[in-house]
């Protein structure tokens, strides 16, 4: 039985995002975000964050992404006193959005986002703070030599860093939002898009591939008929780019499922990034075509010219040829068969391990959720998605009387919460990528305790915290490891009884060569059935009447992408123990010195 390859890791920490990293640890927000533009008229990108999820930084780079990051004012925001702006954007974690462009040499290269869980309005001392913050960020990319004439940030001086080899019974998934482009598979897209202009004319092509799960799509080749200057060369799409669905005709193509043709660039050139860049270089028409991998949407094939009316829908048949060349070529790679031994002698592979029947079972449920998220955000979530939007339309518009009104706003709630259900599954199908810096356990296990502030005082739950007064701090992504204590705390307090104990144990001691540091969490509540603790961490597994059962899986996800274990242990009378154990960085006794913030104390009640 063939078995899925192991899921390799994230690739480390950049220049550029330790950088940034070190500018967001002096601030004291306990919400923010550095998006920054590597080209000009490029996307914005996230390279560091804290407190934020992934929804809502996708949701804020939309917001200040419409219409062109480098806009001096983009919608969806106020403009503010000084260089702030207010973000018109509301969010289970942030009721209140506070952001600055930064600038350098009159250039806007990026943003800096703050968050508030209160709605109320920003003082001028708060706004003046994040202007000094956005300073400080652009002084330390100068002073580290990141910035360049040509493009606004250089990915030439931002390189990435050896990947460290994998650890030793690390989890395996899937990897779905792989990066499809390489030079290799360039190359035969232009030789495809080259045959293409045997059967319909063009002036310029491209082919993207389809990303379901990022909610993308990736040039991957570019064919021109046409001459580009080479200094609008470096505006222009380039293999590797992705683009948004909402923000291009390529992913118009995608979320419809059919062909796109377009003959006034002019009105269209506002809302697609793509057709941005053809009516640049005076395009007057283009065609964009979906084209179909084992029944799902593998890309689109887009094709140019400047000719008015070029383009009909009738072409989309005319080049089937191609386009099925295109989902040929995308096809997911077999596995490649055993190398033979010399006079057809079966080669043996001595230290080959025969997986064990429950590591099996693990990977082909594992393939198995992948391939269903698959389905799920092509099948389930676009179509969705399109019906909330005609739907918004439709209440926008004030034609219907109450109880009309009333009925569509109801099925408008329940499209939201069953889309907040599949990006839970999609999000857990994702594979991790952290955003690792220094940070100190019992800093994350308090920002997570106050975010729960509330609810432990209504209930009455007694906390005690027993921090020693040093510890070794890890390498780790600060949001997620927030995101881990908070589903157990909350678990803890629906198991507990008005006026339970929880009780929160940190201590650490020597793993081999290094350190390692270890929390308990320990709760007095209802404990778990012994026949069912071992299910607890299984995708989907639930005892409760809400929920789909992908708490708890995706802290243990997220426990050992950061290289640590996981585990529960439930008796009578005694509770539930969470014991989490996660690799320590050795960093001598000045370490304490160099922690900004209050130490907790030892003992409290």
């Amino acid at each position: 039985m063939a078995t899925q390859p192991a899921r390799t890791k994230p690739t480390p920490e950049t220049h550029l995002q330790r950088t940034l990293n070190t500018a967001l640890n002096d601030t004291a927000a306990e919400t923010v975000l550095a998006a920054i533009i590597h080209q000009e008229n490029g996307p914005l990108v996230e390279h560091a964050s804290r407190g934020f999820t992934p929804r809502d930084i996708q949701a804020i780079l939309r917001a200040l992404s419409a219409n062109g990051s480098t806009a001096p004012s983009p919608p969806g925001h106020d403009q503010d006193a000084g260089r702030t702006i207010r973000l018109q954007l509301v969010m289970p974690g942030a009721k209140s959005l506070l952001g600055m462009p930064l600038r350098h040499l009159n250039r806007t290269y990026g943003y800096l986002v703050v968050g508030r869980k209160e709605g109320t309005a920003f003082s001028k001392k708060e706004k003046s703070l994040l202007e000094q913050a956005g300073d400080g960020i652009t002084k330390a990319l100068d002073r580290e030599g990141l910035f360049n004439t040509d493009v606004i940030l250089s990915r030439a001086y931002v390189t990435q860093e050896p990947a460290p080899p994998p650890t030793a019974g690390a989890e395996m998934f899937p990897a779905l939002t792989t990066n499809f482009f390489t030079p290799e598979l360039q190359e035969k897209i232009e030789d495809i898009l080259t045959e293409a202009s045997q059967l319909v004319a063009f002036d310029r092509a491209w082919a993207c591939h389809y990303d379901p799960l990022a909610g993308n799509v990736e040039v991957l080749g570019i064919a021109s008929d046409t001459k580009v200057d080479q200094k609008d060369a470096k505006k222009d799409l380039k293999p590797g780019q992705r683009l948004m669905l909402d923000s291009s005709a390529a992913g118009w193509a995608v979320r419809h499922r059919k062909p796109r043709v377009d003959h006034d660039l002019a009105s269209t050139q506002g809302r697609f990034l793509d057709h941005k860049h053809l009516f640049k270089d005076r395009f007057q028409s283009s065609l964009v075509v979906p084209f179909f991998v084992r029944g799902q949407v593998g890309g689109t094939l887009t094709l140019g010219s400047k000719e008015p009316q070029r383009y009909q829908t009738t072409d989309a048949r005319t080049l089937e040829p191609v386009i099925l060349k295109l989902a040929n070529l995308l096809q997911a790679p077999a596995v490649a068969p055993a190398s033979a031994s010399p006079a057809g002698v079966p080669s043996q592979q001595p230290s080959a391990a025969i997986p064990s029947e429950p590591i099996i079972r693990k990977q082909e449920r594992q393939a198995a959720i992948g391939e269903f998220s698959g389905f799920l955000a092509t099948e389930i979530r676009e179509p969705l998605a399109s019906i909330r939007v005609q739907l918004e339309e439709v209440t926008a518009e004030g034609i219907l009387d109450f109880d009309p009104q009333t009925r569509v706003e109801n099925a408008m709630r329940d499209l939201i919460r069953i889309e907040a259900i599949l990006n839970e599954i999609l999000d857990f199908a994702k594979p991790l990528e952290l955003n690792r810096h220094l940070c100190r356990i019992p800093e994350v296990l308090e920002s997570a305790l106050v975010v729960l502030a509330t609810d432990l005082e209504a209930t009455r739950i007694q906390v005690t915290k027993d921090y020693p007064s040093v510890i070794a701090p890890v390498r780790a992504d600060e949001a997620k490891l927030q995101q881990v204590f908070l589903s157990i705390f909350k678990n803890a307090c629906e198991a507990m009884t008005p006026g339970g104990h929880l009780d929160i144990q940190v201590t650490q001691h020597r793993a081999g060569k290094g350190m390692e540091v270890q929390v308990l969490i320990q709760n007095n509540g209802v404990p778990i059935p012994a026949d069912l603790v071992d299910k607890v961490f299984e995708p989907f597994f639930t005892t409760k009447r809400s929920g789909i059962g992908l708490g708890l899986p995706s802290v243990k996800k997220i426990v050992e992408e950061h290289g640590g274990s996981i585990a529960i242990a439930s008796m009578p009378d005694e509770g539930t123990t969470v014991t989490i154990r996660l690799p320590g960085v050795s960093r001598g006794p000045s370490f304490r010195h160099r922690v900004r913030g209050r130490r907790p104390p030892r003992r409290t009640n």
